[in-house]
């Protein structure tokens, strides 16, 4: 009898832990690899793009059709950088209070951090009209939207991921055996701000 009862516990605590009987750690571990091979993959995708750009725009002469000045560097392109960058500081905190079970400080500082993100789109959409190109516009039209858009469709798909942890953080106890998930999201934030600096780079400061 005991060893029935035994079974079960075991099979009841493999089918808590995940399948294959898995520790919670081992959960952990798989879901950071599966986000590390991710941004890998996504890192592939983006320096194929930077690498087209550099190369038509070093063989490309003139590089900027007549009437055409290219991305302008105005004081609010350079603030929302500024904002988009800070935020990885401010989810880093988040993330550090979480570890501290100051989930109230957490909430705050995570919807903290998708305000931030959302005034970047804002401003980036505001800089997207104010050009004096358009997609159309040869290869340095072509390009910059390409690459300014898949990048601002990562920082977009950041925010929902972000709005589904700040959910699940009114779930009772969902944070009592580990917050890899917050982990998660937070690396591809770090992510989506270091391709902005590189971005940053090559259309408003290579001149």
């Amino acid at each position: 009898m005991e060893n029935i009862f035994g079974s079960f516990r075991q099979l009841r605590r493999s089918r808590i832990q995940g399948r294959g009987g898995g520790k919670p750690e081992d959960d952990r571990g798989k879901v950071l690899f599966g986000v590390l091979a991710f941004m890998m993959s996504e890192s592939l995708v983006f320096m194929s793009f930077i690498t087209a750009y550099i190369g038509l725009r070093l063989s490309t002469s003139p590089w900027q059709p007549p009437g055409v000045s290219g991305p302008k560097l105005s004081s609010e392109t350079i603030i929302t950088s500024v904002v988009l960058l800070s935020s990885s500081l401010v989810i880093y905190l988040a993330e550090r209070a979480l570890k501290r079970r100051k989930v109230n400080r957490f909430r705050w500082l995570w919807a903290t951090t998708t305000a931030m993100g959302a005034y970047f789109l804002y401003g980036e959409v505001k800089d997207w009209l104010s050009e004096d190109f358009s997609l159309s516009t040869g290869a340095i039209g072509g390009t910059f939207y390409i690459i300014t858009g898949f990048h601002g469709l990562h920082v977009f798909v950041g925010m929902l991921l972000q709005t589904i942890m700040l959910f699940r953080s009114f779930i009772r106890g969902n944070y009592d055996k580990g917050h890899y998930g917050v982990t998660a999201v937070s690396w591809f934030w770090h992510f989506v701000d270091a391709i902005w600096v590189i971005v940053f780079s090559i259309f408003f400061l290579w001149r």
